[in-house]
């Protein structure tokens, strides 16, 4: 029973994080920053997002609640037109950030791909929520081994991304990916929005 928990509060996590689209966001990357600024990004992103979550699970409640005032669904709808707008990025440019040779790693690493596009809203709420489910140490231990795992695939995004542009099938992905993006940012805006009004 307790395998059978561990294996599926991470694999819930695993698909909020969705490493795929991160491994798109390194590959757009690429040619704007060196190998070790790229790696650096890749690391203190993981890194940052890690401490949301954990933050947020021993301390959600009360931080959204009482110290910052503010629900979830305003949380929702925020990261969601972030994400949108990152989402039109990709399906339009065949890029997920917009660079403009100016934008240093510490301008992108904490928002938007540590916040919202790892520890996006669904996952903030799930590091809440799920404890009441699995426990709070499972929960924890979920959540690290995503953020691992999501860390492994932006780490060798250039090698599997070398083999998907030998088939000629990165930028369509690229593009798909932009467009599941974005609509994944307007789910995120109609569930902030359904969440608000039935709060009237």
């Amino acid at each position: 029973m307790i395998v059978k928990h561990i294996l599926s509060a991470f694999l819930a996590f695993l698909v909020l994080v969705n490493p795929l689209q991160k491994l798109f966001v390194v590959v757009s990357l690429q040619n704007s920053y060196t190998k070790l600024e790229l790696r650096q990004i890749i690391n203190r992103s993981n890194r940052t997002a890690l401490e949301v979550l954990v933050i947020f699970l021993f301390a959600g409640a009360v931080l959204l609640n009482y110290v910052f005032n503010i629900r979830i669904y305003a949380f929702q709808v925020t990261c969601g037109f972030v994400l949108l707008y990152n989402g039109f990025m990709g399906l339009q440019k065949g890029m997920f950030l917009p660079l403009d040779g100016k934008n240093g790693i510490n301008d992108i690493i904490a928002v938007p791909i540590a916040v919202p596009m790892i520890a996006g809203p669904a996952t903030i709420t799930a590091a809440v929520s799920m404890p009441s489910i699995y426990g709070k140490w499972i929960t924890l231990g979920a959540i690290v081994a995503a953020i691992a795992t999501n860390w492994l695939i932006m780490r060798y995004a250039n090698p599997i991304s070398k083999v998907l542009t030998r088939y000629n099938i990165l930028m369509p992905l690229v593009r798909i990916t932009g467009l599941i993006v974005a609509a994944i940012g307007m789910q995120m805006i109609f569930n902030g929005v359904k969440a608000f009004i039935g709060s009237l």
